[in-house]
């Protein structure tokens, strides 16, 4: 792989409220050949009994990977660029550890699988330059990957978020929600 064309200018963003739960970005993960046809992106009901409003969910890239840190077969690994990668085959034991610990409730234990699978932001895309599977085919721009100048052309009453709250916890992510403008962390209660 050809990891000198890896934009680190281009980062993932995400807008929770411009989800219209359409799964585009679930069949298009789904077509990636890395993931074993298995979408690693999930569209979920906020309140499905009050509600049809839906969210996306994405692995969120920790700087410091829980999911990785409680992995006793040392099989989540975080790469220089900040992509903390699926768990690597040969040596997850299935424990399910990394999906009790997620903050954000992301990596899923294939059980057909044995294994534990998430997002890896389209590593095999995003290391040569292109976008992520899921952000080219969203169509109301819930996902988008690019740079911070061309979010804030879109959205200049956003701003970026990458810093969330879990009681005293901090965890700081790669990729970012867009909250209001002024904004710097998200508040989890």
């Amino acid at each position: 792989m050809n990891y000198t064309s890896f934009n680190r200018n281009e980062e993932f963003f995400v807008d929770m409220q411009r989800c219209i739960g359409c799964k585009a970005c679930e069949m298009a993960c789904a077509e990636c050949e890395t993931n074993g046809q298995e979408s690693m992106i999930h569209v979920n009901y906020v309140d499905r009994a009050a509600t049809v409003q839906t969210t996306v969910q994405v692995c969120m890239h920790c700087d410091d990977p829980v999911c990785a840190n409680v992995c006793p077969a040392d099989a989540i690994s975080k790469d220089e660029f900040g992509i903390v990668h699926t768990a690597n085959t040969e040596r997850c034991i299935g424990c399910s550890n990394c999906v009790m610990a997620c903050p954000f409730g992301v990596p899923k234990k294939e059980e057909n699988y044995d294994l534990m699978m998430k997002c890896t932001m389209c590593y095999d895309r995003t290391s040569v330059g292109k976008k992520p599977m899921c952000a080219t085919v969203c169509p109301s721009g819930a996902l988008f990957y690019g740079t911070r100048d061309q979010i804030h052309e879109m959205r200049p009453n956003s701003t970026p978020v990458n810093s969330f709250i879990f009681g005293k916890e901090t965890v700081n992510t790669k990729v970012n929600i867009m909250m209001p403008k002024g904004s710097t962390e998200l508040v989890i209660y």
